[in-house]
């Protein structure tokens, strides 16, 4: 027992009780400024996070900087590695039981769902955007499986297991390849998506602009019956599709910050009833049994004892962005940027359906040590109430994800001249306030141009609640 405390002691050595954010404030400020070169350098200096706990994180925050410095081939290596990270993840087993001795921060971070979605979305506009169609094409037959793999995983009607915005992607991609059929097929999807699970699960509503890629890649499929019957169904009778004369600019806009992780603390009551443990908050309606059938006499002995105790949970703290919309302009047309996908509805999404996992292995692990502490006071009062104090201060939450990703994501096709076009991007507060931004553009007959522009900005007032 005085071992396993010794080990505790040594594990609460490198624990820490801040959070991901709060331990990243230098690089999470200078990225949050604009101040992309000091960032980088400043990740550069936590390389040996790249073989650690937080490689995924690592990997992911690299790519994503790079890709906004226009470095594309080095920011598709580091995606490449966050990518191949998730395909091999393996749970490392021994860090899992020093997880349930402090914290799940002890285990490698394996990443939400839809971080493993959108690292291969930055892959594939990086290929795009360095006019490697067939490499694009082959992210998104990765996306492809990654989606299949989300939508066997959960089985409610209420889960997140499409994506509408990958769909959108994909559709893009193979349209740009003249594969209109397929493109047809994944703007057929993401519609079906929006109607179903986006509109109910987030408030998003499928794009205007989606509607008319739908029914252009119908027409240009040669399926006529297809393409009458979406224009009734999307009552757009009026519909006619007229060929591009010169090219197009395909402009994403990634609006404001995603959400950070914190922490939340729950007191708990105990009650025991046989074999069982109950687990109750009563202001929060919650109440967990835990089945001690099977475990030893001293872990009976231990829960038995308990009153109340605290259990740490993960939480969102979302970063409303500074700017609501924004439109393009171009020959005294306004094209406004339509939403695509709300980064931070989904992330919420993806915390809440493994909440319930969430709470059992925090319990677990505070019944856990719940017990060991109990036993070692029959021992030595003065080291059960050391290790009382040890337990508290190691029960922590897991605040680690991807904080570099926008907020949510816009999209808007712009017609191009043949030639030289210069177009403003207008970015607008819910005050009203704007802020604009010119670009010029060279485009030959056909050609399609890509185009990202990332707002960092947020309204969100403090950094402590992180």
């Amino acid at each position: 027992m005085k071992r396993s405390l010794s080990i505790l002691v040594s594990l609460l050595a490198v624990s820490s009780c801040a959070t991901y954010y709060q331990s990243n404030f230098a690089f999470n400020q200078e990225f949050e400024s604009g101040q992309l070169d000091k960032a980088y350098k400043t990740l550069q200096q936590h390389s040996s996070e790249a073989h650690g706990k937080k490689e995924f994180l690592y990997f992911l925050n690299n790519g994503l900087i790079l890709s906004m410095m226009s470095r594309y081939e080095d920011s598709n290596d580091f995606f490449e590695k966050a990518y191949l990270f998730g395909e091999d993840y393996r749970t490392n087993y021994l860090n899992e039981a020093a997880s349930y001795l402090t914290n799940p921060n002890f285990t490698s971070y394996k990443g939400e769902d839809h971080e493993h979605l959108l690292l291969l979305y930055y892959k594939a506009i990086n290929y795009l955007k360095m006019n490697k169609t067939e490499d694009a094409l082959v992210e998104c037959r990765r996306l492809n499986i990654r989606l299949q793999q989300l939508s066997d995983r959960y089985k409610s009607d209420d889960k997140y297991e499409e994506d509408a915005f990958i769909n959108v992607l994909m559709g893009i991609t193979y349209e740009v390849d003249k594969d209109y059929n397929n493109a047809f097929i994944a703007y057929r999807n993401a519609l079906r998506i929006y109607k179903d699970d986006y509109q109910s699960m987030f408030g998003v509503y499928a794009p205007d602009q989606l509607k008319e890629d739908l029914l252009r890649t119908a027409w240009l499929s040669g399926m006529k019956d297809e393409f009458e019957m979406y224009k009734d169904s999307l009552q757009m009778p009026t519909y006619v599709y007229k060929p591009n004369e010169g090219g197009e600019l395909v402009f994403f806009w990634h609006n404001g910050l995603s959400p950070v992780k914190s922490e939340w603390g729950v007191d708990f009551v105990i009650n025991r009833q046989g074999n069982w443990v109950n687990f109750s908050n009563q202001q929060l309606g919650m109440t967990f049994p835990f089945n001690m059938e099977g475990h030893s006499d001293r872990d009976r002995h231990g829960l038995a004892n308990m009153e109340v105790f605290r259990v740490a949970f993960p939480k969102y703290i979302e970063r409303p962005p500074y700017y609501s919309r924004a439109t393009i302009s171009l020959d005294g047309d306004a094209l406004p940027l339509q939403l695509l996908e709300d980064v931070d509805k989904i992330a919420f999404k993806c915390l809440q359906e493994r909440m319930g996992l969430e709470f059992s292995k925090a319990l677990l692990r505070v019944a856990l040590k719940k017990a060991e502490e109990y036993e070692l006071r029959k021992q030595d009062k003065t080291l059960g109430s050391v290790l009382g104090m040890i337990n508290a201060m190691t029960e922590k939450a897991d605040t680690r994800n991807w904080q570099t990703l926008p907020h949510s994501i816009y999209y808007c096709r712009v017609p191009l001249k043949e030639g030289e076009n210069t177009l403003t991007f207008t970015l607008t507060t819910l005050e009203g306030k704007t802020t604009e931004h010119t670009y010029t553009y060279n485009v030959k007959k056909g050609q399609t141009l890509f185009h990202t522009f990332s707002s960092l900005e947020s309204s969100y007032p403090s950094y402590h609640a992180y």
